[in-house]
């Protein structure tokens, strides 16, 4: 497993991402296309910027793409789609009418915000459920018809209810487990397709 680690954190060095994350993105991408040239897309824990480097170079000039996150910090798209930073908890009335200032619909929203683990297997489970389902309801107000969500949250109780209720919204929805995700890991992710609106 640590051979597997290091070669993704050598591919990102070398492929110029600032974090191997930026592989459980691509995967998705590969499989699914939830991204496309054009796409505005919402990148909710943005930090330190591998899936809105990614993001951007997919949807090209004609997209955009917002990055959110608590911590400060610079975040280098080099070239694609422009990139808007917002600094701040999502969760806060204010930092979503920045966001909304720059962009009210998108067609993507991704997420691989977690909670500050704590070593309760339980406990950090439910923060990570309280997250996703944050990320749903952004997703309600923000997502236009027809667009997509990718979203990290930790398998283990209530997380199947989670599932049930974003199937209610989502023509589609799997439970992906990238590659490039630790085996031990509880971290999925859920890709909902085909936003009801």
């Amino acid at each position: 497993m640590k051979q597997v680690q290091d070669f993704y954190f050598r591919k990102a060095r070398k492929e110029g991402y600032p974090a191997r994350s930026v592989y459980k993105l691509e995967e998705a991408q590969q499989k699914f296309k939830l991204l496309r040239p054009g796409d505005k897309v919402l990148d909710l824990g943005c930090q330190p910027g591998s899936w809105s480097i990614y993001a951007a170079r997919v949807v090209g000039r004609q997209g955009l793409v917002v990055g959110v996150d608590i911590t400060a910090g610079p975040i280098k798209t080099r070239g694609g789609a422009p990139f808007h930073f917002v600094l701040g908890d999502i969760t806060r009335e204010s930092v979503q009418e920045k966001v909304r200032g720059i962009c009210s619909r998108y067609r993507v929203l991704i997420s691989d915000m977690a909670p500050r683990t704590t070593g309760n297997r339980w406990a950090d489970q439910q923060q990570s459920l309280r997250l996703a389902r944050t990320v749903l309801e952004l997703a309600a107000n923000w997502l236009q018809p027809g667009g997509h969500l990718y979203c990290k949250v930790f398998e283990g109780e209530d997380f199947q209810e989670l599932v049930a209720d974003v199937r209610r919204s989502f023509g589609k929805v799997k439970v992906f487990k990238p590659k490039s995700s630790r085996t031990e890991s509880r971290e999925v992710f859920l890709l909902a397709m085909d936003y009801k609106g």
